[in-house]
């Protein structure tokens, strides 16, 4: 790490805080997106699905009449 740190220590401060993250993002940015689209497409699935378990619920239940029987449902 020390021979990281003398290498930087001679440069200039635009070649540490600008050269340096636009070149990784320039390398890594495919795979940064494609991580950040496959968590916003998860993201995006279980909110649906939980909306669509809450309408089938709101549906079941308005549609049952509302009667609550003693048969152990939950």
């Amino acid at each position: 790490m020390d021979g990281i740190r003398e290498i930087f220590a001679g440069m200039p401060w635009w070649v540490k805080w600008v050269a340096v993250p636009l070149l990784a993002v320039f390398v890594f940015g495919g795979v940064i997106t494609s991580i950040l689209g496959a968590l916003i497409g998860i993201v995006f699935k279980l909110l649906l699905f939980v909306g669509l378990v809450g309408g089938l619920i709101f549906v079941v239940k308005k549609f049952s009449g509302g009667s609550k029987s003693s048969s152990g449902e939950w």
